[in-house]
């Protein structure tokens, strides 16, 4: 990569590692094809690949609970009392959340920031386009593309992936604090947003709470 890339590059990573936790409610809405979902619930992320998010019945109790802790994914459903248990990746993820990234990228996207791929092969810096300037980073297995301000490090948009496969991101925010932010993957089949309200940075997280007990008699489903 030439020098500017790299700048860039670990002006991208300084951002993304400083950054610690965040808490916040979330309102969810997620459109797959003709059917709709939305829920509201109190979420909170801490770096670099824990997040807990609890949906919220109107009466304000949790009536479906995720986890993502040390490679691992808990989801549990009150009503059902039944929990799915397994490995944290980017296809379980996706099968719980609906959004196909690695933990890692998860708390990242939730931050409002972006993780280049662990096994960075190319870096490039590509021509403003209407979003703006942008880096193309190429891993192994991934390919991610982030429109960032080259001055700040502040990531507007993040591309994960191609083709049919494509994940693309655009985030809000005010300032520093992250908003929440918008997302279509599938060739818009699946489109979506993430709005926070009441949010709070860096205010230190029990790390107890990115565990979850399962109730005694809970239905347990592994999954891979």
């Amino acid at each position: 990569m030439d020098d500017e890339a790299r700048r860039a590059l670990e002006l991208l990573d300084e951002r993304r590692r400083e950054f610690t936790d965040l808490r916040a409610l979330a309102d969810v809405v997620v459109q797959r094809g003709g059917e709709r979902q939305s829920l509201t619930g109190a979420l909170l992320v801490k770096g670099p690949a824990s997040m807990r998010l609890e949906a919220l019945s109107p009466l304000g109790q949790p009536y479906f609970l995720v986890v993502i802790h040390e490679g691992r994914l808990t989801a549990y459903d009150a009503a059902k009392n039944e929990a799915l248990v397994g490995p944290a990746t980017a296809a379980t993820i996706a099968g719980v959340l609906g959004l196909p990234l690695e933990p890692d990228d998860l708390v990242a996207v939730l931050a409002g920031r972006a993780a280049p791929p662990g096994d960075l092969r190319v870096a490039e810096l590509l021509p403003p386009d209407d979003a703006g300037p942008s880096l193309d980073l190429t891993g192994g297995v991934q390919r991610q593309r982030v429109w960032m301000d080259l001055k700040t490090g502040q990531v507007r948009q993040v591309e994960i992936g191609g083709g049919r496969a494509s994940l693309t991101i655009t985030y809000r925010r005010d300032g520093d604090t992250p908003l929440g932010f918008d997302f279509t993957a599938g060739r818009n089949y699946v489109t979506g947003s993430v709005t926070y309200r009441s949010v709070v940075l860096g205010a230190g997280i029990d790390p107890e709470r990115f565990t979850l007990a399962l109730p005694k008699g809970a239905k347990i489903q592994s999954v891979r």
